[in-house]
């Protein structure tokens, strides 16, 4: 068999720190930004967008300096907005590959798929990377994307293309890198002066220079520069290996207070985790919401619908509900929505089952009546291990898969009506047995009785209970009646509790 040539697509985003801060805020995309680094008053601009480099700003200005630039708008950098959105960056690589190497400095991001074999799978490298750069402008981000047989060659190619697609041909490496300047290769200062001073300003002027010379006078590391402008460095690829995890972190420009302010921020980072949670066939299972407040606290809510689901609508009125009913005590400084991922809900009804209500719906009533008569007191009835009646606790609400609903089989069973609360009855007892009782005005006659059974717990406690129960069959002069009569010793009454029917 004829090995595989080795093929690599690198993944190149510049200025990303910009790009990390502009992708959570879309209303600033289409003005001047500068991403500010450093304390005050010693800020200096690290990165900027296109429209503020066309303005004149670069990098290393001071704040004083972008005085006169008064349409760009000034953030300060935030290394938790960018470590989230490389972690996007890298989890869309790897729909693509399962090899991913990171090789991102403090300014650019830059990803290495081996996409060696894929081409049955994922279709042609332009192909690829056609689909790679959608999923990326998904994220919010821009990136240029070179496929290469070389890893070194694509990362030069990337780091002076533009964002668009460009494919290196095999063998081809060097005439295509030859017209690139040298400040892709990243040279130390002294290796830029020495190349300045011999006149050498392209990567095709690097690699016509004599070998054994150039060693002579820069040592190893001239070889290697050598090696790199004609794409002849080899080096193996170090994958990374991140954890998946949905999240989003966004530091506010000012202090909100106000929840619509903050729903907006929350609608803009729902988008980013629904499109990665998609992105993998995936749903949002539970939604957390991290709120850093002034003076250094935190306020964590979570919302866990009945199922899973992907409705931007639903996940926003749920937070919005939950938040109105747990409002954060300070002013909130910044914003973190971690996730928790879950399968799809598809459910197979069956051809005469009765339709039932949406599971979005059933969430956002559940919602607002917990926010009106509190979070303990919603969910559904789960009977206790004890004997004692109408003893049940209150658990949350989940919707039972279609495999854990099952029919009853077998014979007809009688339907107890339970009375609630129980209603009060006179008896009249016959060898301490229910002879004739009166229910609801009318007198009933006790044709046949079986009990009685006892029951009582908790006599350890000041809960103490005592129960004494009979199934009855009576008859009045119209009617017949079957029903459940329990007498409370502690008490001495009598109460009609079920009927049957």
């Amino acid at each position: 068999m004829n090995p595989q040539i080795p093929l690599y697509a690198c993944l190149y985003a510049r200025e990303f720190p910009a790009q990390a801060m502009l992708r959570l805020r879309p209303a600033l995309r289409q003005g001047p930004v500068a991403i500010l680094a450093g304390e005050p008053p010693r800020q200096l601009v690290c990165s900027a967008n296109a429209r503020a480099r066309a303005q004149g700003v670069s990098a290393g200005m001071t704040r004083a300096e972008l005085d006169v630039f008064p349409d760009v708008a000034l953030l300060p950098r935030s290394r938790a907005e960018e470590s989230s959105a490389r972690s996007a960056l890298l989890q869309a690589a790897g729909q693509f590959s399962p090899r991913v190497e990171d090789s991102s400095d403090d300014l650019c991001s830059c990803c290495i798929l081996d996409i060696t074999g894929t081409e049955k799978l994922l279709g042609t490298p332009e192909k690829l990377g056609q689909k790679l750069l959608h999923a990326v402008r998904a994220l919010g981000i821009q990136a240029a994307m070179v496929i290469s047989g070389n890893v070194d060659a694509a990362i030069c190619m990337a780091r002076s293309l533009p964002v668009r697609i460009a494919v290196i041909p095999t063998g081809q490496e060097a005439a295509a890198l030859a017209r690139l300047p040298l400040d892709v290769l990243n040279l130390a200062p002294e290796h830029a002066e020495t190349f300045a001073r011999w006149g050498i300003a392209t990567l095709g002027a690097l690699a016509e220079l004599p070998e054994k010379e150039l060693i002579a006078r820069l040592g190893q590391e001239g070889q290697r520069l050598r090696q790199l402008a004609r794409g002849e460095a080899q080096r193996l690829l170090v994958p990374a290996q991140p954890a998946f995890a949905l999240e989003e972190r966004m530091e506010l420009d000012a202090p909100v207070e106000l929840l619509d302010s903050l729903l907006f921020v929350l609608g803009v980072l729902l988008d980013h985790l629904i499109a990665r949670a998609t992105a993998h066939i995936l749903a949002l299972a539970s939604v957390t919401v991290e709120l850093a407040l002034e003076g250094g606290r935190t306020h964590t809510r979570t919302v866990r619908p009945a199922l899973p689901g992907n409705d931007r609508r639903l996940w926003l009125k749920l937070l919005h509900l939950d938040l109105q009913a747990h409002p954060p005590p300070a002013a909130i400084v910044a914003v973190k929505l971690s996730a928790e991922p879950g399968s799809t809900s598809r459910v197979q009804m069956g051809l005469f089952t009765p339709q039932l209500p949406e599971p979005s719906r059933l969430d956002v009533t559940m919602a607002r009546i917990r926010s009106v008569v509190g979070e303990t007191r919603t969910g559904r009835a789960v009977l206790e291990d004890t004997h004692r009646p109408e003893s049940f606790s209150v658990a949350p609400f989940s919707v039972p898969q279609p495999s854990a609903v099952r029919a009853p089989r077998g014979r007809s069973r009688t339907a107890v009506r339970r009375l609630r609360p129980p209603e009060p009855a006179s008896v009249t007892l016959r060898q301490r047995r229910p002879a004739s009782f009166v229910f609801r005005a009318k007198r009933y006659t006790v044709e046949q009785a079986f009990g009685p059974w006892f029951s009582s717990g908790n006599w350890w406690g000041a809960e103490l209970w005592s129960i004494e129960k009979w199934d009855l069959i009576a008859r009045s002069e119209r009617d017949a009646l079957c029903c459940c009569l329990a007498r409370h010793p502690m008490r001495d009454d009598w109460r009609i509790e079920a009927l049957y029917d």
